[in-house]
């Protein structure tokens, strides 16, 4: 049976020097789970503070996705939000927004299509343009919902239900061309 230690310059130890100390492979796994630990605590943090500072305050699923979603560089694909940056660098957060676009995104598609209009019709009545305006809004936003990294078929689940939402509320609203 081996030993946790072993002697340096041990051709055995593949790397286990760092800075010509010798470190116990538990003590090595304990300081890489403490960095994953302490990652995993600012993104629960950062996704803490987006939901209770950003999100809830907006009414429903459609205002939310649209939020995160202006949150997108649409250039190269990246999120940014300066407040949240300036705490936890624009790399974590932009991760968590990210990672928090596409559960709202899926979370939006587990919904009822009638619980889909309800949210979309109280969305579009939100809006400054009126519902006119509005379902052209969103009909010409709605590809800028979709997260990049959302699956194909979700993407086209999405497309599919918002246009016949649209269509449903233009019915409504037959000023709308």
């Amino acid at each position: 049976m081996g030993t946790l230690l072993a002697a340096k310059g041990d051709p055995k130890l593949n790397g286990c020097f760092i800075c010509d100390k010798e470190f116990p492979v538990a003590e090595r796994l304990c300081a890489k789970e403490a960095e994953i630990q302490e990652q995993l605590r600012i993104h629960r943090q950062i996704l803490y503070d987006l939901a209770v500072h950003y999100l809830e305050p907006l009414n429903g699923s459609f205002a939310r996705l649209a939020y995160l979603a202006s949150l997108r560089n649409a250039s190269d694909g990246s999120y940014a939000h300066e407040r949240l940056a300036a705490l936890y660098g624009a790399a974590a957060v932009g991760e968590a927004l990210a990672n928090c676009h596409e559960e709202l995104f899926e979370r939006l598609l587990e919904q009822p299509l009638a619980q889909q209009e309800k949210d979309l019709r109280s969305f579009v009545r939100t809006l400054p343009e009126g519902a006119q305006e509005g379902l052209k809004l969103c009909k010409g936003r709605m590809e800028d919902w979709i997260p990049l990294a959302a699956p194909d078929y979700l993407k086209e689940l999405f497309r599919s239900n918002l246009t016949a939402l649209l269509e449903l509320l233009r019915g409504e609203n037959p000023k709308v061309d």
